[in-house]
């Protein structure tokens, strides 16, 4: 999911060490870096909220596990949970008690002790109907959770979380979750700092500035050092960290730079160590004459296209599902990707948790086609044109216009392309304010719920306007089987219902394609795309 006007202080480097190239040679950015041990990472998007609880993009996220720090976090290679601020968890014999045992030194980056009643807090105020976080239902297996998220439920006493001793978290859940040590470590899930969120007023509302430099306060490896908007957004080393004296990095700068093209150029000039992503234009040259620079990195992310169905005609799931089936996948990962991403046939990616969805949707023009005459448009007449909404990157564009002139060609159906900045790109398909849009969803935890559990009726990632009481059943039944085999053919049946119904429709798996510069050391493939910045060590 996971951004604002272009970056331009990196373009202004590039022409000055250009134009000082005559005088003699000139550190870069990148071997500054070195000296001073500061990473200088692309991060794709201006960060739209630095609240862990209301932050809801992935480019959001991976700066949040740099500022603060949940009971458990996740091993880069194997996404498995390690201890965070919690040393040992334990779970009763039916699943349904989880016991956290918390570090003795854990500090927030003011000196204050972290405390299990912190994270009883935290959890209240995500859960807050006031607050109205979309990713509250992360926090739902707990005992009263929803009903309190709902309104329903008053008294948060009566929720399942409680903190007998400073040291001591207790969750008590509804129906067993094997995965909870895995979801503790999710952003939605990490601490915040109450009497700094009480003294910025900013408990129960929104865009309080308690996430600016100098008020921030958290309890992860870096604190907030500075942020300018649309330029960079710094992060420094924190002395009050577990991990601090190991810690071989003293800042990390993050760069919100949209297009991959600004990114590989800065890159060749020495202002970044690693970049988001490549120009796919590019992947081959890279191959060819700089592979030790090129990583192509697994990603459990899909890429796919948000259908409002409450917008005739696509309320017809007929017109929906003809659209997708003109969509011919396997030409984009070629040409839009240079085959680094793989065509989605499934929402769900590849052994997502042991789980590989039987069902499919392929390319099909002659039944699109068919489908189209059936819900009363033959060759696309009749059709209005259909804006399509994406992120203005390197990548929404291109993807676009290569369905744009599919749909066009075999169907007679025209569309028009309309880039937004992220932010403005997430907030119209929240609130419905689209037709159609492309998004992509990188998974939370390895497992087939974090994608198929967007599409419940009442889910807060639901941006399409499609309910089916038959898939929120197969859903909720899927947490409540302890059987792996079943619960995973429960999931097979849903993942079947959501390609019939085509509210969604997949295009591309993720992969992560991006450039690293040699003194990068420590910086391991990661699935589920966070990387704890505090393993990480730059050497010449």
């Amino acid at each position: 999911m996971r951004a604002t006007a272009s970056f331009f202080f990196p373009l202004f480097l590039i022409s000055l060490v250009a134009a000082l190239s005559g005088c003699g040679r000139r550190e870069t950015p990148v071997t500054e870096g070195i000296r001073t041990r500061t990473l200088l990472v692309g991060n794709s998007a201006e960060p739209a909220d630095l609240d862990p609880h209301l932050a809801e993009a992935y480019t959001d996220q991976i700066l949040l596990v740099a500022l603060h720090e949940g009971l458990t976090v996740l091993d880069e290679r194997t996404s498995r949970p390690l201890p965070g601020v919690a040393e040992s968890w334990e779970t009763s014999a039916d699943g349904l008690t989880w016991t956290f045992r918390l570090r003795a030194g854990a500090r927030w980056s003011n000196g204050d002790t972290v405390t299990a009643h912190d994270f009883v807090f935290s959890f209240r105020r995500l859960l807050s109907p006031a607050l109205g976080a979309s990713l509250s239902y992360m926090f739902w297996p707990v005992r009263g959770a929803e009903d309190f998220n709902a309104g329903k439920l008053a008294d948060f006493a009566a929720v399942g979380v409680s903190a007998p001793d400073d040291r001591t978290l207790r969750l008590e859940l509804t129906r067993p979750v094997p995965h909870l040590a895995a979801l503790a470590a999710h952003s939605s899930w990490l601490p915040v700092h109450r009497p700094t969120l009480e003294k910025f007023d900013s408990v129960a509302k929104r865009g309080g500035a308690w996430t600016r430099p100098g008020n921030h306060v958290g309890n992860g490896p870096f604190t907030l050092m500075e942020w300018r908007p649309n330029a960079r957004l710094v992060v420094a080393r924190n002395p009050q960290h577990r991990e601090n004296a190991a810690n071989r990095l003293e800042r990390v700068v993050f760069l919100p730079v949209e297009k991959a093209e600004v990114e590989e150029l800065n890159f060749r000039a020495g202002q970044m160590h690693l970049t988001f992503a490549v120009p796919a234009s590019k992947v081959e040259t890279y191959r060819r004459e700089s592979p030790q620079t090129l990583r192509v990195d697994p990603l459990l992310n899909v890429t796919y296209m948000n259908f409002n169905v409450t917008r005739p005609p696509l309320d017809n799931p007929k017109v929906r599902r003809a659209l997708a089936l003109a969509i011919d996948r396997e030409a984009i990962s070629r040409a839009v990707f240079q085959g680094t991403r793989a065509a989605a046939s499934s929402f769900t990616p590849p052994d997502c948790g042991g789980y590989n969805a039987r069902a499919r949707i392929t390319t099909d023009v002659d039944a699109a086609r068919a489908l189209l005459a059936e819900a009363g448009f033959p060759a696309g007449r009749g059709l209005p044109v259909f804006p399509v909404q994406v992120q203005n990157d390197s990548t929404y564009p291109r993807i676009m216009e290569a369905i744009q002139a599919m749909w066009l060609k075999e169907l007679g159906v025209r569309s028009t392309i309309e880039p937004f900045e992220q932010k403005t790109w997430v907030q119209n398909q929240q609130s419905k304010q689209h037709v159609i849009g492309l998004m992509g969803w990188t998974g939370d935890y390895p497992d087939p719920l974090t994608f198929l559990g967007l599409f419940r009726g009442d889910g807060g990632n639901n941006w399409t306007g499609w309910a089916s009481a038959a898939y929120d059943q197969l859903i909720t039944e899927t947490e409540r089987t302890a059987d792996a085999a079943q619960r995973l053919e429960l999931f097979q049946r849903a993942e079947a219902l959501l390609l019939q119904e085509v509210p969604v429709t997949p295009l591309v798996f993720g992969s992560r394609t991006y450039l690293i510069h040699p003194s990068v050391r420590g910086w391991e493939p990661s699935p589920l795309g966070l990387h704890r910045f505090q393993l990480i060590e730059l050497r010449d």
